[in-house]
């Protein structure tokens, strides 16, 4: 599939912004299921590229002179394919028990730790993954604004609604207590659905027995594919988000984000083998789209 992208996010402060620099992940990802044609990123400020520890490609953004807006917008043509295992390039070699650990945005309360053991397996595999992000979903309505970006998967999974970026940090709370790394993946989807944004967040859960990442689109109980385009990954939203930044001055802040996502074509037929994956991820949208429609 070849997705047409374009993010733009204008950042305007009721007082002048002496300094501030700001953490880009705006460039996709060139690894195993998509590859990029064409990429711009627009940004006011100094630039420096370079890539983090898991493989992201960074530009940080810095602007020493006083200004009272940001506008930042990236734009481009990626193509993407099914895969069977979401493994990053060979630039990133984390070995996946980085994943495993704790971190501030998926820490647990007893609620969630007793939610998460109730779906424990001796060794998470495809079926078990998917039955897990489903009974998350169940538990978590898709609720724009419940949440916020600081909030944990323990507090998300209390309210019982959220976001992607919910969805997310609570499934990966849920395989991290069982010993299964997983980790935060940030993006663009997609979407027929208008009341989905176009900018996304899923996870990779790591099958130990199959030695591979397995792409899980929690909010829209899909497995990954070619509707999704990965921006980032890290060990949960911070690592991963596309715009983080701090500033001297400027007072309150304000933020507007666009994004569109359009395709030429259907997916294409998946590489070798792979015809069963999608199908996979047909039939799941299938039956999300007949939840959706019966609720």
């Amino acid at each position: 599939m070849r997705l047409h992208i374009r993010h733009e996010t204008i950042y305007r402060y009721d007082r002048q912004v002496k300094h501030s620099v700001q953490c880009l992940r705006l460039t996709p990802r060139t690894e195993a299921g998509q590859k990029v044609l064409s990429w711009e990123l627009q940004a006011p400020g100094r630039r420096i590229e370079q890539l983090d520890a898991h493989g992201n490609l960074v530009h940080l953004l810095t602007l020493d002179t006083p200004h009272e807006e940001i506008r930042i917008s990236a734009t481009g043509v990626v193509d993407t394919e099914v895969v069977e295992d979401s493994s990053p390039s060979a630039r990133a070699g984390l070995s996946p028990l980085v994943y495993a650990l704790e971190t501030s945005l998926t820490s647990v309360d007893e609620s969630l730790k007793d939610f998460a053991m109730g779906y424990a397996v001796p060794e998470m595999d495809e079926h078990q993954a998917m039955r897990l992000a489903g009974a998350i979903r169940d538990a978590m309505d898709y609720v724009p604004g419940a949440t916020a970006v600081s909030d944990t998967a323990a507090h998300a999974f209390g309210l019982g609604r959220g976001v992607c970026q919910d969805h997310a940090h609570v499934m990966i709370a849920c395989c991290r207590l069982q010993a299964v790394p997983a980790r935060y993946v940030s993006g663009y989807l997609l979407s027929e659905h208008d009341d989905h944004i176009a900018s996304h967040a899923w996870v990779d859960v790591w099958l130990a027995n199959e030695r591979r990442w397995l792409a899980i689109d929690v909010t829209n109980r899909v497995l990954g594919g070619a509707q999704h385009c990965r921006l980032a990954v890290g060990r949960d939203y911070l690592d991963a988000c596309p715009i983080r930044g701090v500033r001297r001055g400027g007072g309150a802040e304000s933020m507007q984000a666009q994004v569109r996502v359009s395709a030429d074509a259907l997916p294409r037929s998946p590489i070798g083998g792979r015809s069963r994956l999608l199908q996979q991820v047909q039939a799941r949208q299938a039956t999300s789209q007949q939840e959706q429609s019966q609720q």
